[in-house]
């Protein structure tokens, strides 16, 4: 199976957006959310036809149980609830657990289980996330959703389909009418532009151009050296900032040409000066939906610092087996919980000690900068490494540097002045450059970007020509896009 998403952006993407231009136009409002819901069934379709039922019937069943939980009071509400719930969860847990939990059962008791060889179906843990974040905000009466093809949309609607951000029905709803996609809808199509071709320019440019290197080190070479082992380290690093920063940019700007905007999911995350700031900076819907739905829930910092920490360890051992099945997340999810205890923990011991002024310290503020990145890079390799073990010997070739490799294994890494000069430079875009909504700020750095119209920078000439010049080469190196990585997730 291949997954056609580049084909359909192509192909079909001119087409819906002349179909829907001359919708809206003619303020043909229901035809043109029914266009975009049955496009992004089209898209999703691309994949596997076979799973798009799968995604209807859920589409379906929820919005049957939000509509229910709206209709009906008292326990009954809370019943549907669960229900709901518990429906979602189990359609994630049979086609993205149910292998991992016989594997591990098997390995714990010794016991021989046949694999039941489930394909994940693409974008599950994001559809799924979302729904039952729309059936919880129907039982808090905070959506009132009556139109199943609104609905449609609001789950389907291809540029965040895939791998989000993770929208809630409150920010999404009001922008699915004509008043709303029409307002500043040309200052909108050329920011939806711009994001689109910076946002392919650094999945084409620099994650694919960095890939080559993380999967010598990680899938590749069987006896690492020092050099190798950290080369391949800060590779994926970077290679996952751009991707995923990539795919965000891309969704925002596929949105934006449909007059809607997306939410921000991405936020200079390795800028971060601590990483508490690191959550608040990547992924921020998903932080967003573990904290409303799962942190919170838990009690959060309600219920005193021992049961606060305990929280977090959950909520973050939880976000990490969301990623993937398999005990690399889970370690992974540990220890980013491990990391966030130790970090509130300190700004506790801050505020007794009457250090808080250490905040406003520039020679502070970079140590935490470079603690923070050291630490979030170390636990990529145990994200990223297809067992702890390879996660192992990564890690004893990073702090072995008098123990090089016994043998140089096929296809390993040359350490030459292009891959310095590529691990230098997209180490600097993704350290000290502004990202693509500072960029478009406006200069009296009004939030809403935007609100009104303005000035783009693409008006400039020189900044035209750069920009037309940087489109061509993303072009030019389409031939060679490779499989978005949060696509696995």
């Amino acid at each position: 199976m291949i997954f056609n998403s580049y084909l359909f952006l192509l192909a079909f993407l001119p087409l819906v957006l002349i179909g829907f231009n001359i919708m809206q136009r003619y303020r043909f409002e229901k035809g043109a959310i029914w266009l975009l819901s049955l496009s992004s069934l089209l898209f999703y379709s691309a994949w596997n036809p076979a799973y798009l039922s799968l995604l209807v019937a859920s589409i379906v069943a929820n919005f049957s149980h939000g509509r229910l939980i709206m209709a009906t009071s008292g326990p009954l509400r809370f019943v549907l609830l669960c229900s709901g719930v518990c429906l979602n969860l189990g359609l994630l847990a049979y086609y993205k657990y149910a292998d991992f939990f016989l594997s591990s059962v098997a390995n714990i008791s010794g016991r021989h289980f046949d694999s039941l060889d489930v394909i994940l179906p693409l974008a599950i843990s994001f559809f799924t996330f979302q729904q039952i974040a729309y059936l919880v905000d129907s039982y808090r009466g905070l959506c009132e959703e009556r139109s199943f093809s609104r609905y449609l949309l609001f789950v389907s609607f291809f540029p965040q389909l895939i791998a989000g951000p993770i929208v809630h029905h409150k920010e999404m709803m009001p922008q699915f009418n004509l008043g709303a996609i029409r307002h500043n809808l040309d200052v909108k199509v050329a920011h939806g532009i711009i994001f689109l071709v910076l946002g392919l320019a650094k999945k084409v440019l620099l994650a694919d151009s960095l890939a080559p290197y993380a999967i010598s080190v990680f899938d590749g070479q069987s006896n690492l050296d020092f050099s190798a082992a950290w080369v391949g380290t800060v590779s994926y690093t970077l290679q996952l900032y751009f991707d995923f920063s990539g795919y965000t940019d891309m969704a925002i700007g596929l949105g934006l040409l449909f007059g809607i905007r997306l939410p921000d999911n991405f936020n200079s995350p390795y800028k971060a000066e601590s990483i508490i700031d690191f959550w608040r900076r990547w992924h921020m819907t998903l932080s967003r939906f573990l904290r409303d739905y799962l942190y919170i829930p838990l009690g959060g910092n309600r219920k005193g610092i021992g049961r606060r920490y305990i929280n977090l360890a959950l909520t973050m051992l939880l976000g990490g087996l969301w990623h993937g099945a398999a005990w690399t997340f889970v370690l992974w999810g540990g220890l980013h919980g491990a990391l966030l205890a130790i970090n509130h923990a300190w700004h506790a011991l801050q505020r007794f000690m009457g250090l808080t002024w250490l905040a406003d310290n520039r020679a502070y503020r970079i140590v935490c900068r470079v603690a923070t990145l050291f630490a979030v890079s170390h636990c990529w390799v145990v994200f990223r490494a297809e067992s702890l073990e390879r996660a192992a010997l990564i890690f004893n070739a990073m702090y072995s540097p008098n123990a090089p490799a016994e043998t140089v294994a096929p296809g390993s890494m040359t350490i030459d002045s292009t891959l310095i000069a590529l691990l230098a430079g997209s180490g600097a875009i993704a350290l000290f450059a502004p990202n693509i909504k500072q960029i478009l700020i406006r200069s009296d750095n009004t939030p809403t970007w935007l609100a009104g119209p303005q000035r783009i920078i693409a008006q400039s000439r020189l900044m035209a020509v750069c920009f037309g010049c940087l489109a061509v080469l993303v072009i030019i190196k389409l031939d060679s896009f490779s499989e978005f990585l949060y696509f696995q997730f």
